[in-house]
């Protein structure tokens, strides 16, 4: 796992080098860890519901990171948006302020104009299921029109695409 300057984030394939004599053990899941911000939390300092939308996004970016994407050279250089068409989230259980937190993101479709993230939040304490959700994306161009994926981001969003989900 990595740290950020400010500490916030620490971020790793799941599985990672383990008990298979130090060999990276392939894995669609992407976790990222931090500790709940009292900002993050309501008057009785459970997270606030919204905050787990955001948490999917740091999910999302990193996963892409890893995957030797990065949002701003898409935007940049290839013109394409990843616009959230859709998202769902179920509350498991409360997140309160400190808990160190596990977010684990997946890619499960790729399509040619739609890409689906699924999410899953943990407490790191206890292996607690915080949460679960899903993102649907819909790639656009720099007019807001739906347009194809190109194929240099579609074979790098492939290479991360979980085994167990069903691309169209």
């Amino acid at each position: 796992m990595t740290k950020t300057d400010n500490g916030w984030l620490k971020s790793g394939v799941v599985g990672g080098a383990g008990s298979s004599g130090g060999i990276m053990e392939t894995s669609p899941w992407q976790a990222t860890r931090f500790r709940v911000r009292y900002a993050e939390t309501d008057q009785m300092g459970v997270v606030y519901h919204s905050h787990y939308f955001v948490w999917f996004e740091v999910g999302r970016a990193e996963l892409c990171r890893q995957r030797g994407l990065a949002y701003r050279d898409m935007e940049r250089e290839g013109g394409i948006y990843i616009v959230v068409a859709e998202a769902h989230c179920r509350y498991k259980a409360p997140a309160r302020y400190d808990d160190e937190i596990e977010v684990r993101t997946c890619l499960r479709a790729v399509r040619k104009r739609v890409l689906v993230f699924g999410y899953e939040v943990y407490r790191t304490s206890d292996g607690t299921l915080l949460a679960e959700g899903e993102t649907t994306h819909v790639i656009a161009g720099p007019d807001g029109r739906p347009r194809a994926l190109p194929e240099k981001y579609q074979r790098l969003f492939e290479r991360g695409l979980d085994p167990t989900a069903i691309s169209k």
